[in-house]
């Protein structure tokens, strides 16, 4: 008996060690990626987070009616979205297309609805105002987000759907979509990524 409630005990403080490393290594690399963003504004190259990173910030996205703020990497690979959403396609030509983990940086995309605002800021320190015009919810099995039939300056966050469930590879996308409520930026430049 007493064997047992030592491996139990044992495991238990292995779960826990577990439980408080991730939260742990999000602060850590969100930091790290506040730097990099700073750096890359400051000196407007490319900078990665640390150095084996195989991304690097490329904007700052904001979501003013739920408080949320996050670093947008390059790419939509696992490395990228283990740390942030990614941008997976356009910027400076075509809609920008972001993607996020729906149980991390975007689960707040399921309190979103239209009307909301987001803030894009880009490298050159320039912010960009969006108004959200439609949440869906896509079928990856039976459809298609095409990005050739949606105006060039708009703005997609895509993550997976349903947000509460353990199934990590259901089809399912929660697309939220929104247009530039300004073309012009605070010094009368289109902001672009």
């Amino acid at each position: 008996m007493t064997r047992f409630l030592v491996l139990l005990a044992s495991a238990s403080l292995i779960v826990l060690m577990f439980g408080l490393w991730i939260p742990f290594k999000a602060a850590v690399a969100q930091e790290l990626l506040e730097r990099a963003w700073s750096d890359s504004q400051a000196q407007k190259t490319e900078q990665r987070p640390w150095p084996w990173a195989d991304t690097w910030p490329v904007a700052k996205l904001e979501l003013p009616e739920l408080g949320v703020s996050m670093i947008v990497l390059e790419g939509g690979h696992g490395e990228s979205l283990a740390f942030g959403p990614g941008r997976v396609f356009g910027g400076e030509r075509g809609p920008l297309v972001l993607a996020g983990h729906r149980d991390t940086h975007f689960r707040h995309l399921q309190n979103i609805q239209p009307g909301f605002q987001l803030r894009v800021q880009n490298q050159n320190r320039q912010w960009r105002q969006y108004e959200v015009t439609d949440v869906s919810i896509v079928d990856s099995r039976t459809e298609t987000i095409d990005t050739h039939q949606l105006a060039a300056d708009s703005v997609l966050l895509i993550t997976c759907y349903p947000f509460e469930t353990l199934d990590a590879r259901g089809p399912l996308r929660y697309v939220v979509q929104a247009r530039p409520t300004s073309r012009k930026g605070p010094n009368n430049t289109v902001a672009t990524l």
